[in-house]
């Protein structure tokens, strides 16, 4: 059974194909990498999916309930959260209350809007927990290294308690260490979050997913395993430059 499905999903810029007809489901604890050569529309697709623009024809569902027309907050509050490609936090604020912002933003959020300060502060520990920043809770975000920045993201992300976890781009600009640790981390979410993942790194993209599908011109090229993506020819002209 799908948690996240798109049917027909399309999304044109004047002559722009960007998303054309796309199809897609996300299984419940999958880790999916969705790739593709630059311009093949992959975040429009993802920013469809997220509410962040509207789609022309098509429909969403998560868990079996439809979200098509629902705006980006709701499908946050449905489950469904989405890293940007570049880093969205708020540089001014300490990291501490950068995840609080999201705690209060995600789908468990009623009390800590109630003023509860301590299941807020349990709440943001536990997702700097996940990604290991509790040790610099107390530090202005803008101070962390870029890489710590990036963790900081997912911990935002983590934050809202999604159901699906949608990031951008996520190891862009981290050292080959960060990104061993980053894939460990994207494992350790599931079972309990599904994770749809932008990324051209094609050694994340092999290790750490399940199936992959791969756009290009805005349509889906393929679908499948990582060993059958390698194998695929249609993919290895398009994208994996064999």
């Amino acid at each position: 059974m799908s948690l996240l499905q798109a049917s027909g999903l399309v999304r044109h810029f004047g002559g722009l194909r960007a998303v054309d007809g796309v199809d897609f489901d996300l299984a419940p604890g999958e880790v999916h990498g969705l790739i593709g050569p630059n311009g093949a529309g992959k975040t429009t697709f993802v920013s469809l999916l997220s509410g962040r623009i509207p789609v022309q024809s098509g429909q969403i569902f998560l868990d079996g309930d439809e979200i098509t027309r629902l705006s980006a907050q709701a499908r946050v509050k449905q489950g469904l959260a989405y890293t940007f490609q570049i880093t969205s936090i708020f540089p001014g604020l300490s990291v501490f209350d950068n995840v609080a912002l999201a705690v209060q933003g995600g789908r468990d959020s009623v009390g800590a809007l109630r003023g509860d300060k301590a299941a807020l502060g349990h709440a943001v520990a536990a997702a700097l927990g996940k990604v290991g920043l509790e040790h610099h809770r107390a530090q202005m975000a803008g101070e962390l290294s870029y890489g710590h920045q990036r963790l900081l993201e997912v911990a935002m992300g983590l934050a809202l308690k999604p159901r699906v976890l949608i990031l951008d781009e996520p190891t862009q600009g981290l050292a080959a260490g960060e990104i061993a640790g980053f894939m460990a981390l994207v494992r350790s979410l599931v079972p309990e979050v599904a994770v749809l993942m932008i990324e051209h790194n094609m050694d994340v993209v092999m290790g750490a997913a399940d199936r992959i599908t791969v756009l290009n011109f805005g349509t889906v090229l393929a679908c499948g395993t990582p060993a059958e993506m390698r194998a695929d020819r249609a993919v290895q002209e398009a994208y994996l430059g064999a």
